[in-house]
């Protein structure tokens, strides 16, 4: 494998000393997904090129985010490169607080980038963060337990469809479906939103009131508390992406409705049980409603302003995010296992078109629209979250109450009164 043309300069980059020559280093906080897990183990290609080190900051989701904001708004510069998403990339833009990619080169190819990604990573059209991958939401099942329950799952399906597959999957060996119950902005409340979204509902209107006590808001929370508490795995409200992951691939799962990004690892024999028997399907709609419950996001790279390893960091975010890296893991471990949903010509590479969730992953992608996310119009962009500064703030407090309903402490109503007043507050403190 031939890494990109750029590293021929990477000499330049040693730091010299009276003492020696020293190799220059990054810090890299990143999430502990196995796409970042992957791209750790392959490292070593980018420092045999360059020179450079790499020293690994590996977190939990939630914890991630709570320390690469707490670093970029105190300018503690713990970090040179920090995983990132579509929230954050353009408000901390704006703000100042990062460095533009403008200085990517030009083989890189920024104009490959899928547009809703670039969109989203974007601020008054520069990039800002570069995606490592990106992802909607999408149904995955299990098509030998939906065979022996005489069913099929259609391509499109309804949340009538979804309630129905998972009664009739469940048993005492397997949850008919798992979701995603854990606190978080990032975690259980992107789930949410979404399906809220396709009930029908908004977190504002027009006029930033929340909304959270309307009753499409009740019917969608209501509805998602009795899926996972009838057809749920024990423990729901401890479980995120990684936890349910792990569930669906041991086949405790018959049915798992997140992030696309999950399809490689479903179906990889070295990791799942149910690899043979897994089908995909674009997320659920509310019957008669034509807003799906799929989200849009990117994981991706980005670099502090203030950071004293500017040019470094930028060559490790070419490697990293270039078209060469996906033909490097594709060489080393298959198409099906390369980081999906960030670059064009990935999808009109014929070899991962014999992909058997690529198709589904694109349109899940491309049916996912930031600008418009609810039935009702909305002042805010984002579907998964609403993209303003207090985002953070009231999505993790909302998260811990709709996953004490989950845990069974308090009701869907209670849960969303709660909300609805701590959100309230939160709006009108900020000055909405």
């Amino acid at each position: 494998m031939e890494i990109g043309k750029s590293f021929a300069t990477a000499t330049a980059l040693a730091l010299v000393t009276a003492s020696g020559a020293f190799a220059e280093s990054l810090t890299i906080a990143t999430v502990n997904n196995g796409d970042m897990i992957r791209m750790q183990g392959l490292s070593s290609e980018f420092t045999e090129a360059t020179g450079i080190e790499l020293e690994w900051v590996i977190l939990e989701e939630n914890i991630l985010r709570q320390r690469v904001t707490q670093d970029i708004a105190t300018s503690g510069g713990q970090f040179d490169i920090m995983t990132i998403g579509m929230y954050e990339a353009p408000i901390w833009a704006e703000r100042g607080w990062l460095v533009s990619l403008d200085g990517l080169p030009e083989d890189y190819d920024v104009d490959d980038i899928l547009p809703a990604m670039r969109a989203g990573l974007s601020f008054e059209d520069s990039l800002y963060a570069a995606p490592f991958y990106g992802e909607s939401s999408m149904v995955m099942y299990r098509t030998d337990l939906m065979e022996a329950a005489g069913l099929e799952m259609p391509e499109e399906p309804t949340w009538d469809d979804i309630a129905a597959a998972a009664a009739a999957m469940d048993s005492d060996e397997v949850n008919g479906i798992c979701m995603r119950g854990r606190a978080g902005w990032g975690e259980n409340m992107a789930f949410i939103t979404t399906v809220a979204n396709s009930f029908g509902a908004r977190w504002f209107d027009e006029d930033w009131n929340a909304q959270l006590d309307s009753p499409e808001w009740l019917e969608a929370v209501t509805f998602y508390n009795d899926l996972i508490q009838n057809y749920g795995p024990p423990g729901a409200a401890n479980n995120g992406f990684n936890e349910n992951l792990t569930l669906f691939q041991q086949g405790r799962c018959g049915m798992w409705l997140d992030a696309t990004v999950a399809a490689s690892f479903v179906t990889n024999p070295d990791d799942s049980v149910v690899a043979d028997s897994v089908g995909f399907a674009l997320a659920p709609n509310k019957d008669g409603m034509d807003k799906r419950a799929n989200w849009l996001w990117a994981w991706a790279l980005a670099i502090p302003a203030g950071t004293q390893q500017e040019d470094a960091a930028m060559e490790f975010i070419n490697w990293a995010t270039s078209k060469e890296y996906l033909e490097l893991v594709a060489e080393r471990e298959g198409w099906a296992n390369v980081p999906p949903g960030s670059r064009t010509s990935l999808y009109e590479n014929p070899e991962y078109a014999e992909v058997p969730f690529a198709d589904m992953t694109l349109r899940s992608i491309e049916a996912a629209d930031p600008n418009n996310p609810t039935v009702d119009p909305v002042p805010y962009v984002g579907i998964q979250f609403v993209a303003i500064p207090e985002w953070s703030g009231i999505g993790t407090a909302a998260g811990q109450e709709f996953s004490d309903m989950v845990a069974g402490r308090q009701t869907p109503e209670e849960a969303l009164e709660r909300a609805q007043a701590l959100v309230t507050d939160e709006m009108e403190a900020a000055g909405y």
